[in-house]
């Protein structure tokens, strides 16, 4: 089955509303004159919560085709959540995706994978697309049992998700250790994990919707590596941090195409 790469930038805890508009300018300029084909190759950003009401304002304006999703997603539907933001609220926001499940969430608030469930059903709820973030820490990978480790997420965060929604996530390998770090796995350890994360779906689901599940890499992903890392078989896009918030780099990330010629 032919899945459709998805290039996806998380801005985390980066540019107001005004920065957040102008980045979305420059990129949608940038992939217009490079005649980009955003059904070969969709782009997302996710932005701030306070940015999200002026880039939908942009892309609806502009009619842009870059979609736009939440960094985050509360597991409650209202009440006093206080800083808490409801799936119902991003939705009338026109959020395609949004990110569940991010290893700074993990490590920060403590987000266990039950509370990670109920957070991708929330999504679902809502109508939109749950990124599920899975990875493993530098002691994992150094004792050898990143795939062991990164299936247990995936067996949590999926608990009780049948078939029809499970078809629909994307999941996005992130090892820990390469987030900001300037390390990155290589596209060999890109491939295992991503390649076991397929077959667990299989196992939960079947071969055939494991083979239309959108698993992404991320973790220090830049223009000089996407094209080795998006070669790999089981690989279908990336997660970028850092290299999201430069509008040419990331532009030439999601070109990642025109860089794999002689690859």
């Amino acid at each position: 089955m032919a899945r459709t790469p998805l290039i996806a930038g998380n801005w985390k805890l980066n540019l107001d509303h005004l920065e957040a508009t102008h980045t979305v300018q420059k990129l949608a300029w940038l992939l217009r004159d490079a005649k980009h084909d955003f059904n070969e190759v969709e782009v997302a950003v996710l932005p701030s919560f306070t940015s999200l009401r002026s880039v939908q304002t942009l892309v609806d304006a502009d009619k842009l085709d870059i979609k736009y999703g939440a960094q985050d997603i509360s597991a409650n539907v209202s009440g006093a959540f206080t800083g808490e933001v409801a799936g119902s609220q991003l939705a009338k926001l026109g959020c395609d995706y949004v990110a569940v499940g991010h290893s700074e969430r993990r490590e920060h608030h403590r987000e266990s994978n039950e509370l990670l469930a109920a957070k991708v059903g929330a999504a679902f709820d809502n109508g939109i697309v749950p990124i599920l973030c899975v990875g493993e820490g530098l002691d994992v990978r150094k004792e050898g049992k990143q795939v062991e480790f990164t299936l247990a997420q995936i067996d949590g965060a999926l608990e009780g998700l049948d078939a029809e929604r499970a078809k629909q996530i994307v999941i996005a390998y992130e090892p820990v250790w390469a987030i900001g770090t300037g390390e990155v796995a290589t596209p060999e350890d890109a491939q295992e994990v991503c390649g076991a994360i397929r077959g667990r779906l299989t196992e939960l689901y079947s071969a055939e919707l494991a083979d239309g599940v959108r698993v992404l890499y991320g973790g220090s992903v830049k223009s000089s590596n996407i094209a080795s890392i998006m070669d790999k078989p089981d690989v279908d896009g990336a997660l970028v941090g850092g290299a999201s918030l430069d509008p040419d780099e990331f532009a030439k990330i999601a070109r990642f195409r025109a860089h794999q010629v002689g690859l």
